[in-house]
């Protein structure tokens, strides 16, 4: 129908349909496959599953225009919690690499002068000591000070409060330790995962022993991270360092003895123990996989960097399980 210039159409504007349009219940489908597997692939689930074929960039555009809102509305806390919070909360970060390719603005076509490159996405999860509920954060665009409040917000999450001690574990990555120390102060202590020093010790363990006396000779050390001060086993390198005219590449106990000796304060593993608290980091390399890579990290996927934090961050919205929560207020607010 015409109304002088103007277009009615009185089913379409009745069904609060469009041309081309796609119903929210339609993007959510879209959305919930897309999530998971590559746009390409969820084409084909939601032909077999609802027998709707939609095109990839269409599935793309909605995906993405969902995970943008996600990462918008995603407010980590700042402030420092005024309750007491829970006895213990326990906190892991990493570092993991995703691809990203940036095209070169000056090029006309857009397709020419690409640059591809890794970028890296830092995640944290944290727990009360004894439950199973985890809460996830993290970036990719942002900084490490931003990495830091991510995790601070899913300690808070996870029952931290002014009272509460948070054990920190991972990785040898001073950022960690630096940011552990600036958001938690001294309710937070940091711990490098055991076995990210047993990989040093390993190394250095094939140089200073016998092939047979090897193994015997890192069990020993190992024994000793457990069991008493680390100052003993960082000692006990300082015999065999190798000359400083050694490349550092080639001189696996100097190498294994300055990781040691920088980290003199993270290597309380005796207290961990007797407290019946994790000495490794077996959680956020897990949560790596899981949340970055099974999305981000396919075979011959380049994201644009942007693109790729609003992705992580609706991998982070489903790991937290505030799906539900971002439908039903999507809904209302499109109603």
């Amino acid at each position: 129908m015409r109304s002088g210039t103007e277009r009615i159409r009185p089913f379409a504007n009745r069904a609060k349909v469009r041309h081309r349009g796609v119903s929210r219940p339609l993007q959510r489908v879209v959305t919930d496959f897309a999530a998971d597997v590559s746009f390409g692939q969820a084409m084909d689930k939601l032909v077999e599953h609802y027998g709707v074929l939609l095109a990839e960039s269409t599935i793309r555009r909605i995906t993405e225009g969902h995970a943008q809102r996600i990462f918008e509305a995603t407010l980590p806390s700042v402030a420092w919690p005024r309750q007491p919070g829970c006895d213990i909360v326990i906190a892991e970060m990493d570092g993991g690499m995703v691809p990203i390719v940036e095209s070169d603005p000056t090029q006309t076509d857009r397709r020419q002068g690409k640059r591809l490159f890794w970028k890296e996405a830092k995640i944290g999860l944290a727990h009360a000591h004894g439950s199973t509920t985890l809460s996830y954060g993290g970036t990719l665009q942002g900084d490490v000070d931003q990495a830091g409040q991510a995790l601070f917000d899913c300690a808070q999450r996870a029952g931290f409060g002014h009272q509460t001690y948070l054990h920190a574990v991972g990785g040898g990555a001073e950022w960690i330790a630096a940011q552990i120390e600036a958001k938690f102060g001294a309710n937070g202590a940091y711990l490098v995962d055991f076995y990210h020093v047993c990989d040093y010790l390993a190394a250095a363990a094939n140089v200073m022993q016998p092939d047979a006396k090897a193994a015997d000779w890192l069990a020993t050390q190992k024994r000793a991270l457990k069991s008493r001060c680390a100052e003993d086993v960082i000692q006990g390198l300082q015999a065999y360092l190798e000359p400083e005219a050694v490349p550092d590449a080639e001189a696996p106990v100097r190498r294994c003895h300055r990781y040691l000796r920088k980290r003199r304060q993270q290597l309380d593993y005796p207290r961990a123990i007797a407290r019946e608290l994790p000495i490794g980091s077996g959680e956020i390399e897990s949560a790596h996989r899981y949340i970055v890579q099974q999305r981000l990290k396919r075979p011959g996927a380049w994201w644009r960097v942007d693109q790729a934090e609003h992705m992580l961050a609706l991998r982070l919205n489903r790991a937290n399980k505030q799906w539900q929560s971002y439908w039903a207020a999507d809904f209302k607010r499109v109603a």
